[in-house]
Parts: C-alpha cells; structure tokens; sequence
C-alpha cells in the first residue's frame, strides 16, 4: 500500500496542476461559477496531495538521488526551490482561496496574482521530481 504512495501524489499533484489551469482559464473568460466550481476541486486535490505525500514521508525511507554529472546539481536546485517555494504557496493557496470563499474578491484576484505562478510552478517541479526519482533515476529496491 505504501508502496504506490508516490505514484498516487504524482497523479494527484498532476491534477491539482490541470485543475489550476482550468481554472485559469475559466476565469479569464469570465466563466465565474465554473472557475469557483474547478479551483474547489484543486484545493480539495491539494489536501488530498498533501495528506498522501504527508504519510509517505512520514513512513517511507529516504532515498538519496543517485543521478551523477551535470543533472546532480540541477535535480537539487529544483528541489531546493520545489520544497521553498511549496512551503510557501500553501498558506498563499489557502489564503487566497479564503479570500474569494469569504467574498472579497479584490484581496483575492490580488493574492491570486502571486498564489498561481508559485502553485503552477510547485506542481510541475513536483512532478519533474517525482519522475526523476521514480522513472529516469529509478533507486534501487523502489
């Protein structure tokens, strides 16, 4: 069960991506409730992420990347500003969220101007790390 952890936080961290996006999107084209509707479901995706990617870590061994060369030190400045920045976006994402959920919808579309680069930008770090821990750079023993 634990095993498929990582696997399960990638799909959902995908999602949270694709549902980011869509809502971007929707928003743009002035399609309010829809965009209220799908940015729900990303937070929603979000906690279910993050409760997931919680457990994992807290129950799986630490596996050190075992690249070598030149992508050593890109896989861990992406990290490094992956885990930053996810630090971050976390209070922004619910702060934001609140704002717009509560009706205040200037400090919202302010917020969100910040809260959505920085929450793209996590998710698809996210997911070039997982795929280069768990497909390219596979440990032994995962």
């Amino acid at each position: 069960m634990l095993a498929v952890l990582p696997h399960v936080t990638a799909g959902l961290n995908a999602l949270a991506g694709v549902l980011l996006l869509i809502g971007f999107s929707l928003i743009k084209t002035r399609h309010q409730r829809a965009h209220r509707l799908v940015m729900t479901a990303a937070v929603i995706t979000s906690v279910l992420f993050l409760a997931a990617y919680l457990l994992h870590h807290f129950t799986a061994p630490v596996f050190i990347f075992p690249g070598q060369g030149l992508v050593r030190p890109l896989y861990f400045t992406m990290l490094i500003s992956h885990v930053g920045l996810a630090i971050l976006v976390t209070p922004m994402a619910a702060l934001t969220f609140l704002r717009a959920r509560r009706g205040d919808f200037a400090l919202h579309r302010g917020l969100a101007r910040w809260t959505f680069p920085v929450w793209i930008y996590v998710s698809a770090t996210g997911i070039l790390v997982y795929i280069l821990l768990y497909h390219v750079y596979r440990p032994v023993g995962v």
